[in-house]
């Protein structure tokens, strides 16, 4: 599993350690810069191996970035869970898991490796994904609205699903200019989302 000269002089017992060691390092890298970026060699070093030890694992940064959001995803989705506990309403369910998400993104260093190291195409694929579409099903499921009373199967929860999602990815990629507030974001939102989410056709 390496020689001990790296790994700090502990290599890892299997490949599964060493799979949970690259994403630790790659998340203190993270957390110590200003910009949220950091690339294959910095893990490397933060490892004290060389970088064909991490390529080895993760063929490329795209795929540590993917592995890194997904040792952090499931703390997001309680911390939004806990959040929307309290809204009843499909409209303002959504307006609100969508503005929240928007709102809290950009401080989730961990959550948008990707974007934030310029690799927006892995991100937008990654949004859109039926990982992340079944991210966003957990996240309705454990919310109080009753989606069954206000009209939705599990075909446009689907749909309502995929449409957050797309929202989300504009947002993101292309942010308004100048930034919108969040009464502002919400606004919007309440005006054009809200009422289709109220009145599912």
């Amino acid at each position: 599993m390496g020689n001990r000269r790296g790994w700090a002089g502990a290599p890892p017992a299997d490949e599964q350690e060493a799979r949970r060691r690259i994403i630790e390092a790659a998340i203190r890298c993270v957390d110590r810069t200003a910009t949220g970026t950091c690339t294959l060699s910095d893990v490397a070093a933060e490892l004290g191996v060389i970088r064909q030890t991490v390529y080895r694992y993760y063929p490329s940064v795209g795929d540590l970035f993917t592995a890194v959001g997904r040792a952090t995803v499931d703390t997001f989705i309680d911390e939004l869970s806990e959040y929307l506990a309290q809204v009843r309403s499909p409209g303002d369910w959504a307006v609100e898991a969508l503005a929240s998400v928007v709102e809290r993104l950009p401080g989730k260093r961990h959550l948008t490796l990707a974007l934030t190291a310029g690799h927006t195409d892995t991100f937008s694929h990654s949004v859109t994904s039926s990982e992340s579409r079944r991210l966003l099903r957990t996240l309705i499921s454990r919310s109080c609205v009753d989606w069954v009373a206000a009209g939705y199967d599990d075909r446009r929860l689907d749909e309502l699903s995929e449409l957050l999602l797309r929202l989300l990815l504009s947002m993101t990629i292309a942010p308004p200019s100048p930034a919108w507030t969040g009464p502002q974001l919400r606004d919007f939102l309440r005006r054009w989302i809200a009422p289709a989410v109220d009145a599912p056709r």
